[in-house]
């Protein structure tokens, strides 16, 4: 057999990559989101939507539907690493997820989150744990709960080029200091909240996330900033929405929020298609000859 035969045949030979070759090559029919696009949209009126996303393939689906912001969330603790609550999850547990995300991305803006314990102790920690997202994660910004009293810290982060969300209302780090899920901003509460996010304005963040807040209270919040909001259970007149892909999707079970709507119902999907599967391997339907070599 010469070369060329041997190569003909090896080529020939060749299949496919079977469990999938990485993200797609092709780019996403919209331009790139940046900040200041985040900004124009609150000036103008306009709406724009974010979601959560922990690896490629959501990344790559959100991202041709066009959502605007890709957040990986601390929620990855508890819907993806399986553990009860936000709190466990660590830097280096979040950095593989949030490399492949922006690897698989062309349009979004890809932010992630800064999880319990790494950026409490000083604006230094802060500093250097936000520099490995974008460094080692390669995410384009950051978000981290709290209020005015993390201002200069804040302050420190955007000064060290890297961008900053911040989040205030209900703020799952703290769900023990807060005694549980409870809706922030009730009442005279409603100022407290407003000196939050004029703080975190004016020490550089880009925009505020506001969790489980009055719709009323978001409305006076909103309207006391010049850069946008992004609402979870805060009503519909912030600039921007988020919600966790899995709630959003129905691929988790149980109660949800009230602030969820569920746009599908990929868990039973999943569920009857796991069943069909075992069912045809265990009755010897599957594989057929039309999978066989």
């Amino acid at each position: 057999m010469t070369h060329s035969e041997a190569t003909d045949s090896s080529s020939a030979a060749e299949t496919a990559a079977p469990y999938g070759s990485g993200p797609a090559s092709s780019a996403a029919p919209h331009g790139k989101v940046r900040i200041h696009h985040l900004q124009q949209a609150k000036a103008e009126g306009r709406h724009f939507a974010m979601l959560t996303a922990y690896e490629q393939y959501t990344a790559q689906i959100f991202d041709e539907a066009g959502i605007e912001v890709l957040l990986i969330g601390d929620s990855a603790s508890n819907n993806v690493l399986g553990n009860e609550t936000s709190l466990p999850v660590t830097v280096d547990e979040l950095l593989p997820m949030c490399r492949a995300v922006a690897r698989s991305t062309r349009h979004a803006l890809v932010l992630a989150d800064l999880p319990f314990g790494s950026y409490e102790v000083s604006p230094g920690q802060a500093v250097a744990t936000g520099a490995r997202f974008l460094k080692e994660g390669l995410a384009h910004a950051v978000k981290m709960e709290g209020g005015a009293y993390y201002a200069e810290t804040v302050r420190a982060m955007v000064q060290a080029g890297i961008p900053v969300m911040g989040h205030i209302g209900f703020t799952p780090q703290s769900e023990h200091v807060l005694g549980g899920y409870r809706v922030q901003g009730r009442g005279l509460d409603a100022e407290r909240l407003i000196e939050d996010a004029v703080a975190l304005e004016e020490a550089g963040a880009f925009a505020v996330l506001m969790e489980m807040v009055p719709a009323e209270t978001a409305a006076r919040v909103d309207a006391a900033l010049t850069i946008p909001t992004i609402g979870i259970g805060a009503g519909a007149v912030t600039t921007g929405q988020v919600l966790v892909w899995q709630d959003a999707m129905g691929l988790r079970g149980g109660r949800m929020a009230r602030f969820v709507k569920q746009y599908a119902q990929l868990r039973e999907t999943l569920l009857e298609a796991a069943q069909q599967y075992g069912q045809e391997v265990r009755d010897g339907s599957f594989p057929g000859p039309e999978h066989s070599f």
